[in-house]
């Protein structure tokens, strides 16, 4: 899942991205209101995680031009402005949640993956399916057949990202950008040992084998034993 957390605060948004990426997620990072808004406007995010005090646009006009443009993805407001009238106007804005600073992260997450929750009921399965894997969004978790597979954070976005494309071939500069945040360099391996880990993992003792190579032009995850 993907979240946008718009934050100028810089050690607060680095906490946040570097605590919500172990967490598992994919999250983008903007540090005023102007570019906050661009990417929540171009992009498909899952949650927007908002400071109220930001350069540029604040966060409640941030909030008004997603809602504007008719995206309904559930917000957070993240913010050291306690007051009721606050909180109150940021629900009237159309915020599904509103944290004050200074927060506890596990009490953020527990929020997040509540309104992660509360947005999958009407946008997409809590769990994802292929063959005999399963792939449950919220508790994080992976099973085939009967055997639970324990992945690391960056295999889970992996194995999440191949399973949204089942059947499409993904280049390996996709996997970069989407899973890593980078540019795809020829010079790395580290997309052919994740992947590498990942079918240790989810394939080696199972079949049919669901990861494959498209020589010359990356992966697919699809159900095709005779591939």
């Amino acid at each position: 899942m993907k979240i946008l957390v718009v934050e100028d605060e810089v050690k607060t948004g680095d906490y946040l991205k570097q605590g919500l990426a172990e967490a598992g997620f994919v999250v983008d990072l903007a540090r005023n209101g102007v570019d906050g808004l661009h990417l929540a406007l171009i992009e498909a995010y899952d949650l927007a995680i908002l400071d109220v005090m930001l350069p540029g646009i604040d966060g409640w006009q941030v909030l008004q031009g997603i809602r504007k443009a008719g995206k309904d993805m559930p917000a957070l407001f993240l913010t050291a402005r306690d007051q009721i009238e606050d909180r109150v106007k940021g629900l009237e804005l159309g915020a599904d949640d509103y944290l004050v600073k200074p927060f506890a992260f596990a009490e953020l997450l527990a929020r997040v993956r509540t309104l992660l929750r509360r947005g999958s009921r009407s946008k997409e399965p809590e769990l994802m399916r292929i063959a005999d894997l399963e792939l449950d969004l919220l508790r994080r978790r992976v099973t085939r057949g009967n055997c639970r597979i324990d992945l690391t954070a960056k295999e889970f976005l992996l194995l999440e990202l191949l399973l949204r494309h089942q059947g499409e071939v993904l280049p390996r500069s996709l996997i970069a950008s989407q899973i890593w945040d980078m540019n795809f360099d020829s010079d790395t391996n580290v997309i052919e040992v994740a992947v590498r880990r990942l079918r240790a993992k989810m394939d080696d003792d199972f079949e049919p084998k669901l990861i494959h190579t498209v020589r010359g032009m990356g992966y697919v995850l699809e159900d095709a034993p005779g591939r």
